[in-house]
């Protein structure tokens, strides 16, 4: 197209400025082309060129660079050293002839400083040595702005901002411009190969560095990204972010910046430009312009996917971000994520696949849906469109293999665990319950019971089927309570407790159901199985009556006398209840106390006609018996005592008799016919508990007649008898037992009594004499504040009153005057003024002195 019939046409430099294509050659000739971009049916992208206009600049020499300045509408045009504004549409000179000579190569300022929309900055390398220029150019004119010496000739020149990276003849820098300062950045000969300086970035540039290294660096002289490996020979490089495309004398290669690792080659030869502009990337021959088209980036990962280049994927994506709009980029990212938690899963990588699972937000339901029947069956989940994996189920990922597939469920049960209680499982929490239940369930795993016991979204339906499927009747029971069907779960235990059905996994199912049944709140299903629990065990079944909780007792929920009647036939569970009613509760109902103390008697009469008096059972009942009759006041005594009369039961006859104050009776049944005098001296103790020391030694007196009426020559009593006295004296009074201990007992028998007795009484008189000196000195206190108060007089006010005011008036004048000197004229007291202080306990009508006798008093006390 520009050749023509001439043969020696070159294709010297190209510029594109959207649908623009400009073209310089080797004969001083510009072309302008249109471009059309398009996509066929098979979704391949083509261009179609058509040529425009054409025009020739004068000059003999060839068109070296072309830019395009589209805010001013202006081309640049550098050509035998002269940079020459044209305008874009009509390629014809601008009218006021501005132009810059003494140009070898220019570059445009994307990055400007200056702030003006209407003028570009143009940076040339001069043909003075060692000197670069920067231009602000408008539509018809051009101004310098600012000339900068370099160290050494420069060769080529890329600039952002204040900044200029320039290759130099044996080294690459960055100056500043603005203030002069530069910086080394590293060596090379620009007589072995053609020096790349390429702008990439805010701030940053990609240079071809020794050793076949594309390097890059910022402006402040650091590389930010490792280096590229391209070709020794690269002749030219572009950005097609995140690659970096490279030319040389064979090939084209592509390099990511992200990972640095090459990542296609295209075969090429007679290539000698390669240029992007706004996202295109073209290369040219001396004959022909190519355009690289990229694959849409969204394939590029999915290609690297399918490839199962999980890492390559992740790192091109997260490159992709500055390229794709935000909301865009998250719903495809998130999507890749999904993609790449799926593929490492297949791969068994549960942690990596976990860890992409969560970061792409992935509906738990699309892993579920891989394991069969786990879904409830009333759950409306679609998998994703187009598919996220490649797999029907789970059998077809593991190929049947029944490791994989134990591996796969024991990662699905620990993830679902994990994630039930986060936001990921809004909105289907009910899926991710059931199938963690299922999965628990299959696998016999301790945590189904955990997570029927916690609050849970399980499905019943579903969940039923499968615990019966899989025998876990007990679970199931919990699902049922769970769902308020107490009196399924109940049926289901009890069946389980029966044998009916089997399931090992509570061997105290019973105690289970007894526990159930103390908190259940339904009365009628508590009745409902009372019985069965009480024919299982008498003693753990009366529990659900004895252990409920303190709310219900207190509100008396289970009516006591119904409890009763259930349990008369069942004596030791009677006996429990009563037990609880009476200790635990401290109901203070006779019949209770009564009915308690009348089945401690009878199981006490019945072990003793079936068994030894040194009985374990035996003596067990009889203590409880005998501590109820001693500690409660409730029962009838007269009742109990009838039921004892004829038996043997001669310690329950004395407590019973002490109930009644017939402490003779109970005295002498313990001396006489016990012969248990400890047990008498406890009666005499624990009978005089919470009474005063008058009837404490009454009792005492009383068992030391019961000792001495016999005589003396009962020596086992006189024994008792004396140390009775020896080992109680505080009890006694020493005058009267002195009284009534025989004359031949000598002073040495009786000496711990009576020293006892003398320090007793010692310590009363001394305790007296200190009371009474407290007393005194307490009385003398007072008086010295009396005599105080008395020495000190008071003022009173209209505005300082006493808290105790009196306030007179007419009416009690006559009744106040006899308390007034017989001097005082009544008739001047103003009633509304006059006010007495009374000081209690300490003033009388003879010290009131009144000090004045105007319209005000003062009163001294």
């Amino acid at each position: 197209m520009l050749m023509g019939d001439k043969v020696r046409i070159n294709i010297e430099c190209i510029e594109c400025c959207g649908k623009n294509l400009y073209i310089g050659t080797n004969d001083c000739f510009i072309y302008h082309f249109l471009l059309e971009e398009k996509i066929s049916s098979t979704g391949k992208i083509t261009f179609a060129a058509t040529k425009q206009l054409y025009k020739h600049l004068g000059f003999k020499k060839a068109v070296n660079e072309l830019k395009a300045a589209s805010a001013l509408n202006r081309l640049l045009v550098l050509c035998d050293n002269t940079m020459t504004l044209v305008h874009m549409m009509n390629l014809e000179p601008v009218p006021s002839g501005a132009r810059i000579k003494g140009a070898v190569t220019f570059t445009l300022n994307e990055n400007p400083v200056s702030g003006d929309p209407f003028c570009v900055e143009v940076c040339i390398i001069s043909v003075k040595r060692r000197t670069i220029q920067i231009f602000m150019v408008y539509e018809d004119r051009v101004q310098i702005v600012k000339e900068v010496l370099t160290p050494e000739q420069p060769c080529a020149v890329a600039i952002d901002g204040h900044y200029l990276c320039l290759a130099l003849t044996t080294q690459y820098i960055i100056l500043n411009y603005n203030t002069g300062n530069f910086q080394d950045l590293f060596p090379y000969c620009s007589d072995e190969k053609r020096p790349i300086v390429k702008r990439i970035g805010r701030q940053e540039f990609l240079l071809a560095g020794p050793g076949g290294l594309g390097m890059f660096a910022t402006v402040d002289g650091i590389s930010q990204r490792a280096p590229v490996h391209w070709s020794e020979n690269v002749i030219g490089a572009a950005l097609c972010f995140p690659y970096v495309v490279a030319l040389d004398d064979e090939f084209i290669t592509v390099h990511s910046m992200l990972d640095q690792q090459q990542k296609q080659t295209l075969p090429f030869k007679e290539g000698h430009i390669l240029q992007d502009f706004e996202g295109k990337v073209i290369v040219a021959t001396d004959k022909g312009v190519y355009i690289l088209v990229p694959f849409p980036l969204e394939r590029q990962i999915q290609d690297l996917l399918a490839s199962h280049r999980v890492e390559e994927a992740l790192v091109l994506a997260k490159g992709a971000r500055r390229n794709i709009p935000k909301e865009k980029f998250q719903v495809m990212y998130k999507r890749i994520l999904q993609q790449a938690g799926f593929i490492q899963f297949a791969q068994l990588q549960f942690l990596e696949a976990k860890e992409l699972f969560r970061s792409g937000q992935l509906d738990v339901r699309e892993l579920i849906s891989l394991y069969p029947f786990l879904l409830p069956t009333s759950s409306s989940f679609i998998r994703s469109h187009p598919p996220l994996h490649e797999y029907a189920d789970l059998n077809q990922l593991t190929q049947g293999d029944q490791e994989k597939t134990t591996k796969c469920k024991q990662f699905l049960m620990s993830y679902l665990n994990e994630v039930r209680s986060t936001e990921v499982a809004n909105g289907y929490k009910e899926d991710i319950d059931t199938a963690l239940l299922k999965l628990y369930a299959e696998a016999n795993h301790e945590s189904l019971l955990d997570l029927l016991v916690s609050e849970n979204f399980c499905l019943l339906t579903d969940s039923a089927a499968w615990l019966e499927k899989h025998k876990k009747y007990f679970a199931l029971g919990l699902l049922y309570h769970y769902n308020s069907q107490d009196a399924a779960a109940l049926q289901l235990w009890v069946k389980i407790v029966n044998g009916d059905v089997q399931d090992p996994t509570r061997s105290d199912l019973y105690e289970y159901i007894v526990d159930f049944l103390t908190f259940c709140s339904d009365q009628e299903l508590v009745w409902k199985y009372a019985e069965w629990v009480l024919l299982k065990n008498e003693e753990v079944g009366v529990q659900i009556f004895t252990k409920r909780p303190l709310e219900e007792q207190q509100k008396n929920t289970f009516n006591p006398d119904d409890v009763i009647r259930c349990l008369n036939k069942y004596p030791k569970s009677l006996v429990k209840y009563l037990e609880h009613l009476v200790f635990d509760r401290k109901i203070e109902k006779e019949k209770y106390h009564t009915h308690l103390a009348v089945l401690y008697l009878d199981e006490t009469l019945q072990l003793k006609s079936v068994t030894t008096d040194n009985c374990a059972e035996l003596n067990g009942v009889q203590t409880k018996l005998r501590s109820l009759l001693q500690k409660s006041d409730l029962y009838r005594v007269h009742f109990i005592l009838e039921k004892i009369k004829g038996t043997d039961l001669h310690m329950e006859n004395a407590i019973l008799y002490g109930k009644l104050e017939e402490h003779d009776k109970a005295l002498h049944i313990l001396v006489h016919e016990l012969k248990d005098f400890p047990a008498a001296e406890d009666y005499c103790l624990w009978s005089s508990e919470s009474k005063d020391l008058a009837y404490r030694q009454r009792l005492f007196h009383m068992l030391l007649s019961v000792y001495l009426n016999p005589g003396p020559s009962d020596c086992e009593l006189v024994v008792a008898a004396v140390d009775l006295l020896n080992n109680h004296a505080a009890e006694f009074d020493a005058a009267r037992v002195l009284q009534l201990v025989p004359d031949s007992w000598s002073l040495q028998l009786l000496s711990p009594f009576l020293t006892g007795a003398m320090r007793q009484s010692i310590h009363t008189k001394r305790m007296t004499q200190i009371a009474l000196g407290l007393a005194e000195a307490e009385n003398l206190i007072y008086k010295h504040d009396k005599a105080k108060l008395k020495g000190r007089s008071i003022i009173l006010s209209d505005k300082k009153l006493c808290q105790g005011e009196l306030l007179f008036d007419p009416g009690v004048g006559t009744s106040v005057s006899e308390m007034l000197p017989e001097e005082t004229d009544m008739t001047q007291i103003n009633p509304k003024k006059m006010h007495i202080c009374f000081a209690s306990c300490i003033m009388s009508s003879s010290e009131l002195n009144f000090c004045s006798t105007t319209l005000d008093y003062e009163l001294v006390l």
